[in-house]
C-alpha cells in the first residue's frame, strides 16, 4: 500500500521540477539588454585602459598614454599625441549563439593594427559599466583563457 502512495508522490514531484525548467524566460529569441545607455556613457568624452589582461598576464602598459575616443559612426580613435589608429566599435544584444549567452550586451571592438591594438579586437561582454567606467571580459574560444578589460574616463 506503501508503495501505491509513493508511486504518485513521486510522478508529481517530477512533473512540479519539469514545469520548473519550461518557464516564459527560455526564449531564445530574447534580443539581450538595451545598448543605448553603453553607447552614451562611450560616447561621452575620451577614455584611457587602466587595466588589460590577457589570459592572466598583466598587458596594460601596451596602451599607456592613449586616449580613446568612441564617436558616432562606429568610429573608434586611439591616439597618443604623436601617434593616431583608428578602428570600429559597437555595443549590440547579446544573443543565445554568443560564446557568453549569460551576458546582455556585446562591446565589439576591431583595430588591424598595430598588434597590441589588434589584440583589443573581439566582441567583448560587458560586465558593468557606470559614468567613469565601461569593464569588459572575454573567454577566449580556443584555448579558454579569460580576457579582461576595463576603459576609465579622462
Amino acid at each position: 500500500m506503501k508503495k501505491l502512495i509513493l508511486i504518485p508522490a513521486l510522478f508529481s514531484l517530477f512533473m512540479l521540477n519539469v514545469a520548473s525548467m519550461c518557464s516564459s524566460d527560455d526564449d531564445n529569441s530574447s534580443s539581450g539588454g538595451d545598448p543605448t545607455p553603453v553607447i552614451n556613457t562611450a560616447t561621452s568624452g575620451t577614455w584611457r585602459v587602466t587595466s588589460y589582461v590577457d589570459s592572466g598576464n598583466d598587458e596594460t602598459n601596451h596602451f599607456t598614454g592613449y586616449n580613446f575616443t568612441f564617436a558616432s559612426g562606429g568610429v573608434l580613435t586611439a591616439t597618443n599625441g604623436t601617434n593616431t589608429y583608428t578602428g570600429t566599435w559597437s555595443v549590440t544584444s547579446d544573443d543565445s549563439n554568443d560564446d557568453n549567452p549569460s551576458s546582455d550586451l556585446d562591446f565589439n571592438i576591431g583595430f588591424t593594427t598595430p598588434v597590441d591594438f589588434a589584440d583589443l579586437t573581439d566582441d567583448w561582454d560587458v560586465v558593468s559599466h557606470t559614468a567613469t567606467t565601461i569593464s569588459l571580459i572575454d573567454v577566449s574560444g580556443g584555448n579558454g583563457g579569460t580576457d579582461i578589460l576595463v576603459f576609465t574616463k579622462n
